[in-house]
């Protein structure tokens, strides 16, 4: 006779009822839920772990942010759009809204990561959209929306304020710190005119890569549209 213990169905080890109470939404298969938390780690196998849902959920939060933006901004340009939905369905957003909604205290994961005390910040970002597919798959894409208006569109107004407002150098910082892990710098190339209207020639610089430069009437100026220019060869770069 085997001695080995049974082991406990993942449901078991968490509460759904209060998870879905935080989150908001009630499941028809609780089994969705179950695997939109369960980490690699902590599957018995991958195909059994949340990151085939993490695959949709990523093009599905991603559908619903353009949608969003195509409606709540008519005149403003596609790389203006492309700009505030790169920082919104970013690893960043989405690991703020994981930690929100305090999803890791449901989170299945192996031995390994439960020994860590902090869980890494892609570990929940995967976490939010795996949870996003979970919920599409249980009650289509209406179901989805509420917890995309209640998380997400902050987060949209936030970075859309100040991309609206032509502030290029903190969309940059954000989208710099996110891909590469640094803050941006500027440089003055060169300066024109009488000192009491000089105009300033400055480059935005991201570690050893500096982008096309331009002229302000002022250093503030100048230094946004060095954003501006830095934003749009990252945007092509895509």
């Amino acid at each position: 006779m085997s001695s080995r213990v049974p082991r406990e169905p993942p449901e078991a080890a968490i509460d759904v009822a209060e998870c879905q109470r935080r989150i908001g939404y009630a499941f028809r298969d609780p089994g969705l839920l179950v695997a939109a938390l369960t980490h690699a780690s902590g599957a018995q196998h991958r195909l059994a772990s949340n990151e085939r849902l993490e695959f949709l959920g990523d093009a599905i939060l991603g559908f619903l942010v353009c949608e969003t933006l195509y409606h709540s901004f008519p005149e403003s340009l596609e790389g203006d759009l492309t700009r505030i939905k790169s920082v919104v369905v970013s690893r960043e957003t989405c690991g703020r809204i994981s930690t929100e909604l305090d999803l890791v205290d449901f989170l299945i994961v192996g031995k390994g990561l439960a020994s860590n005390r902090a869980v890494p910040e892609s570990v929940l970002s995967d976490l939010f959209e795996s949870l996003v597919a979970a919920i599409y798959l249980d009650g289509g894409m209406e179901a989805v929306r509420p917890l995309v208006a209640r998380f997400v569109l902050p987060a949209i107004e936030q970075v859309a304020t100040g991309a609206q407002g032509s502030n290029h150098k903190s969309l940059l910082q954000q989208v710099a710190q996110r891909d590469f892990g640094l803050t941006p710098t500027y440089e003055v190339i060169e300066e024109s005119g009488p000192d009491h209207s000089k105009s300033f020639h400055v480059s935005a610089q991201i570690g050893g890569r500096r982008y096309p430069p331009a002229w302000g009437r002022n250093k503030k100026e100048a230094e946004q549209r060095a954003a501006s220019n830095a934003l749009l060869v990252l945007q092509g770069a895509d």
